[in-house]
Formats: C-alpha cells, structure tokens, sequence
C-alpha cells in the first residue's frame, strides 16, 4: 500500500507532516483509514508549545479525536468489518493501527463531521457526570471554549437550570447560547457580583471551570453558592496564586472536584465515574439522536495536507476558532 502520513511535533512550536508505513493488524487490532480528525484547541495548543502542566516531550503525534474506516482487520476481529464507520482516540495521521475493543461503529445516519466531536464531547462528559447536578441547580460554566460550551449543553441535559456561561468574548458567548446556555455573562472583575445578581442567590450551586486559566480558580469559588460544587474540567497551565482557601472554600463548606480525564475507571462503571469507551458510546447516541448540535461549533476545516497551517492557527489563539476539523478525505 502507498506510504501514510501523519503530524508530528519534533519540538516546541514546530510540527510537519511525515510518511510512514501503516503495518499490518495484529490479532485483536484494526487498522483504520481517515476520514476526519478533530484537534482539540486547548490541550493540543498547550502541548504544541510546550506550556506549564504538559511535561511534553518530543516527537509527539498528537491528537485523539479520529474517525475512519475498517480498512483491515487482524484475527479475532468478528465485531468490525471492513467498510465500517467507526471512531477511536488515535492521533492526526491518514491510517491508524489500534485496538478493535477501543472502536465504535458510527451510527448510520451521524455524518464524519459530527462524530469527530465524541472524544470532546465526552471529555466534557466525564465532568459533568462528577457534578452530580440535580434537577433544577443553577449552573455557570466559565469558558465558552469548545470544551464550555459542550458542557454547557451538558449540564442541560442533566437538568441544570439556568446555565450560565461565562467569557470574555461577545461572540463566544452568543455561539454559547444557540448550543447549550440559557444565559450568558461577560467575565471580569465584577464576574461573582453580577451572577449573584443574575440568580437572585448568593451564587451558582454548581461552577465548572472549563478555561484553565489558573486565575479563574479563585474566580470559580467566589462564583459559588455556599457548600456548592466547583468542578474543575480546565487543564490549569500553571499556579493559581491568589486563592484565599479559608475565605473562598474552607468558610463557604465549597466542594471541589478535579475532572481530568484521566480519573475515569479502566474497566468498570460507577457513580460518577464511568470508562471512556462507555462515554464515548452515550455521545455517539446523543450526537445521532440529535440531543447535541456540534454543527455550529465546526469553524474551520483543513486538508491534511495544510496540517501545520492548522497548527499555525492554533498557536495564534484565534479566538473565533473553535472546532479545527482536519479532512483526510
């Protein structure tokens, strides 16, 4: 077969495309030709450039968000077939060889476009589902990234009422609420005064910080109501040095929560708790069923061949940019 190609990332702030050889599947494997991948702006930007909290280290092939088709499939394979529609967490590259338990057909209606947005969506997922939100608390997310703004749907979904998101761009914030928010603050100084307003409480029952802005933490406790929740969803790329822990969570009896993904079980479900391929299974369903619109969060589109002008466009923080789908097809 001809060569592959994939991205790599040889140091900080510098990335290519380079051939490969796709090998064959091994027993239990597939191996997978590209349709689309999506980038995911804030954790692949900040290991592009190598920011605090990423201990990258060079090569790297990022990326984890890919669908593709069965395009071969090793021994002990009966659940695939070659021609299936599936997704998977592999990198940006035109083939991928991976495991067939990690795989999930795509439902048969769902387009590429919107099923590259599974692992993004349940990355958001999994800290919704450590908030526990109950049927009416009110919900104020921070961060109308591509990340806030699916959590917001989220917290919807679960019957978080109103959700509130929270940026400091207008036009973030409108995209905001055509996809998951009720209401909508610009964030500054005046952020916790204007929320209690907004509310008519002391604050939001449930906080998640979606930026990882490390300043933002001490604004997301301040933004709480008493003995509320603090999810924190948002990779923190550095300190955060101006929390008053006595004042902001120790007296106010706050819950905090860390939601990086990481924390999920390897094999089994719990309360709060449940394994990736059991999220990214609820999030084909809700993006089949039409529960979660992705279709206006989808910004820009690259050939693969344009892969570093893609990258480019991440590291300049474009603020318009939001769902980066690269097309392989």
């Amino acid at each position: 077969m001809m060569p592959g190609q994939r991205a790599v990332v040889s140091a900080a702030g510098q990335v290519a495309l380079e051939p490969f050889d796709p090998p064959p599947p091994l027993p239990g494997q597939v191996r997978l030709r590209a349709l689309r991948t999506l980038i995911s702006p804030g954790t692949e930007r900040a290991f592009f450039l190598s920011l605090d909290n990423t201990g990258a280290t060079y090569p790297l092939y990022p990326g984890y968000s890919f669908v593709g088709l069965v395009e071969a499939r090793g021994a002990e394979v009966t659940a695939l077939h070659v021609g299936d529609r599936v997704v998977c967490p592999a990198p940006h590259a035109s083939h991928a060889l991976v495991d067939a338990e990690v795989c999930l057909p795509l439902p048969a209606d769902l387009p590429a476009d919107q099923a590259a947005f599974f692992n993004l969506l349940a990355i958001a997922m999994q800290g919704l589902r450590k908030a526990r939100i109950e049927l009416g608390e009110s919900v104020a997310v921070l961060g109308a990234g591509l990340v806030g703004i699916l959590a917001m749907r989220l917290a919807q979904l679960s019957g978080g009422l109103p959700v509130i998101g929270i940026d400091l761009d207008a036009r973030r914030l409108e995209l905001a609420r055509r996809v998951g928010a009720d209401d909508s603050l610009i964030g500054g100084d005046r952020l916790a005064a204007d929320l209690r307003e907004l509310l008519g409480s002391a604050g939001a029952d449930v906080v998640i910080e979606a930026t990882g802005a490390p300043d933002l933490v001490a604004t997301a406790f301040q933004a709480a109501a008493e003995k509320g929740r603090v999810i924190l969803l948002g990779s923190a790329r550095g300190d955060s040095e101006r929390v008053n822990f006595y004042r902001d969570v120790h007296r106010k009896g706050l819950h905090i929560i860390g939601a990086h993904e990481i924390t999920r079980p390897r094999r089994e479900n719990s309360p709060g708790y449940w394994t990736q391929f059991s999220e990214h299974k609820v999030c084909l369903e809700l993006l089949a069923r039409g529960r979660v619109d992705v279709r206006p969060l989808i910004t820009h589109r690259y050939n693969w061949r344009d892969f570093p002008q893609a990258y480019a466009h991440l590291a300049d923080w474009d603020r318009e940019a939001l769902g980066i789908l690269i097309e392989w097809t």
